[in-house]
This record gives C-alpha cells, structure tokens and sequence, in this order.
C-alpha cells in the first residue's frame, strides 16, 4: 500500500490513466486523433457549404442529412452494442468513415463536389456514426474503471479539445493555402490510425454474456429505458436535453458560422481563431476537472455550465471585435464541457456495463432525436426574423430552461 501510494505522487493525478492502463492508452491515441481530423472537416464543411451556397438552409439539411440516419440506426444500435465486440463494431466504423472520407476527398479534386453529394456522404457517415457512438461509450464504461474515471474522463477531453484548438487553426490555413479536399483526406488518415488502434482492445471489447433473452429483439432495442427511468437525473436529463439541443446546436452549427463569415463579413480563419477559442474553454475546464476525484454539488454544477454557455451565445453578436468572439466561444466551451464531464462519469456510475451500449443509445436518442428539426427550424426561423434575431431567442431560451430546471428537486440535489 505504501509503494502504491509513492507512485501515485510521482505524477499529477490527472495523467495516472496514461501511465497505468493500457487499454486506456490504445482507446486515447484512437479516439484523440480521429478527434483531430473531425475538427478539421468540422470548420471546412460549413465554409465549403457557405462559398456554394450563402444561405444558412443548405447548412442546415446537411446537417439534417447526418442526424437523420444517425437517429434511426441509434435504438438497433444499442442492442448490437450490448451483444457483439464492441472493438470489433468500432473497427467496421473507422474503415467505413475512411473510405467516405476518402471519396469525398477524390470528388473535391475531380471538382465534382456538390450539396447533394456532401449530402449523401454525410447521411452515410451519421449512420455509421450511430453504431459507432454507442459502442465508443460502452468501451470507455470498461476501460475507465472507478479509480482512473475522473482522470479518464477529464483527460480525454483535455487531450480532444487540444486537438480541437489546433483543428480549426489547421483547417482554415488547408482552406486558406490548397484546397478543402485535403482536410477530408487527413480526416480520412486519422480513421484509419484509430481502426490500427483499436485492434489492441479485443478483450476489452468482449461483451459478458448474459442468460437468454426472452424479449423480442425490438422490445431490447429500449430496454435502457427501464434503466434510466429509475433515476431522476437520467432521465429528467435526457428529456430536457431533446429540446434544449435544438437551440444550442442550432447555434453552434449553423448561426455562428453565418455570423462570421456572412453578416459581419470576417476572414474564413476567424472562424477558425472563434472555434478555437471554444476548445481553449473546454481544455481548462476538463483540467480543473481532472484535478480532483470527486466533485460535490454536481447536478447545480453541470447546468449552471449550461447557462453560462447560453449566455455567451447570447452576448456573440452583440460584439464586432474578433479578440471578443473568441472569448465568448472560450466561454461557451468552458460551459458546455463542464456539463459533459459531469453527465459522463455520471453515467458510468448509475449503468452496469452489460447494459451501457443500450442505455448509451438511447441517450443518444434522447438528445439528438429533435436535431433535425432544429436545424431546420433554425434555417427557417433566421429567414423569417433574421439571423441576429434567432439567435438572441434561442440563447435566452436556453438560459431559462437551465433556471428552471434547478427547480427539480432530483436534479439540483444531484451530488
């Protein structure tokens, strides 16, 4: 006990899950560096969307087109999750994400690029998306046990938010200096690392076998739902978070980069300095997080980080200065990590992990069903009222219901 306790000093209580797991090593470098190439695509796509096209609409049925799929392969998904490998489904998904990106690359240089076609390719990787998302949550339940779980958690999103800062930064100076294409085919690359990492984690990726199912395969599609509806926290959660998406996603995704690029008429790589600064946000709060074991206060804690998010969007088009963007994005960041932190060590606390892949997908369901909508009701409601006007109403809708959802005993007695 005395030598543990030396070797736990010799190094911050942050990096203990790098230097003592293995499987935490191999799920990190993966997932960390398809993180990268994500957030390369993420700040090119929108850009490439707006030089075809200036209207916000067509930003918004991309977005549709990945959510959509994604949606209705999420409640299958789970019970796929919770009976095969889940390295092995992880897998499938990389080599399939690389060859979409990959594609979309090719047609980019051929100059056959096209909205209808990103269209295709993003309904195509939202639904791999949908299998692999479930199966990626189940395996960190596995791989980040109770003693490295804060850490686990706090230093994944440390290092993805890192790779977001710099993702950004790179994207706008691929866009800027060659051409778009070439960001889809590092995105491409950084799959294909990840299924080379993956394959260290067959054993972690075994699911433990369970009696025989007397259900139906489409009553287990929601069998989480029993789960989660024993506790007040997840599912008073889940169900705010379908509504409360639409407004903050709207934003993110659609309105902040029209208010850069279009309305205030901005370089491409201040969009990328604003993204940036919203991943420089998340980086400190997932540090400060994974500083110590536990956190008290939790359920205050994660939607007080809601609200200050809300309240940063509101404040984004009231400033014209690019040094102000990019604190208000640090800010939006900062709040919508400190949620997501929260939210998933809680998970992983209250869900056996035989049943996270069901538990997970429906989660993913829960907060992502009305997304499609909301990117269109965002499209439609900035051509009706304006841009500015949509976002002020949907930033200060978010700021109350994160008031009012407090008011729930269950929720802001959450510790």
């Amino acid at each position: 006990m005395t030598q543990v306790n030396i070797n736990r000093k010799k190094y911050p209580e942050l990096f203990r899950p790098v230097i003592i797991s293995k499987a935490f090593r191999c799920l990190w470098i993966g997932n960390s560096l398809s993180t990268f190439g994500s957030a390369i695509t993420n700040v090119i796509l929108p850009l490439l969307v707006y030089e075809l096209t200036s209207s916000p609409m067509a930003m918004s049925l991309i977005m549709a087109a990945y959510m959509i799929p994604e949606l209705l392969i999420l409640p299958v998904s789970g019970v796929i999750v919770d009976r095969l490998n889940r390295a092995k489904i992880m897998r499938m998904a990389d080599l399939i994400r690389f060859l979409l990106t990959l594609s979309v690359m090719v047609l980019g240089l051929a100059g056959r690029l096209s909205i209808p076609a990103l269209m295709v390719m993003m309904a195509a990787m939202g639904l791999v998306s949908g299998l692999f998302q479930p199966a990626f949550s189940a395996m960190r339940a596995v791989v980040f046990v109770p003693d490295i779980r804060n850490a686990a958690n706090a230093l994944s999103q440390f290092t993805e938010q890192l790779l977001r800062l710099l993702g950004p930064s790179v994207g706008g100076l691929i866009i800027t200096l060659t051409t778009a294409s070439l960001g889809f085919g590092i995105d491409g690359l950084t799959y294909l690392i990840s299924f080379i990492c993956v394959l260290f984690l067959t054993q972690e990726g075994r699911v433990k076998r369970r009696p025989r199912q007397t259900e139906s395969f489409f009553r287990e599609c929601f069998a989480g739902i029993r789960i989660i509806k024993g506790n007040t926290w997840l599912w008073v959660t889940i169900l705010f978070f379908s509504i409360i998406n639409i407004f903050s996603t709207g934003i993110v995704a659609v309105l902040i980069p029209w208010l850069i690029k279009v309305h205030e008429h901005l370089p491409a790589y201040v969009y990328g300095m604003a993204m940036s600064g919203s991943a420089l946000g998340a980086i400190a709060t997932a540090f400060v997080f994974g500083t110590r074991k536990r956190w008290r206060f939790r359920g205050p804690l994660a939607y007080g980080g809601i609200a200050l998010s809300g309240a940063a969007l509101l404040l984004m088009p009231l400033t014209h200065q690019t040094f102000l963007l990019i604190v208000l994005m640090a800010l939006e960041g900062a709040g919508t990590m400190l949620f997501g932190l929260i939210w998933e060590t809680s998970l992983q606390e209250l869900v056996a992990p035989e049943a996270f892949g069901r538990v997970a997908s429906i989660d993913m369901v829960g907060s992502f069903a009305l997304l499609p909508v909301g990117f269109l009701l965002t499209g439609w409601l900035s051509g009706v009222i304006g841009g500015i006007a949509t976002i002020f109403l949907m930033s200060g809708s978010i700021i109350l219901a994160n008031l009012l959802i407090l008011l729930v005993p269950g929720i802001r007695r959450f510790d």
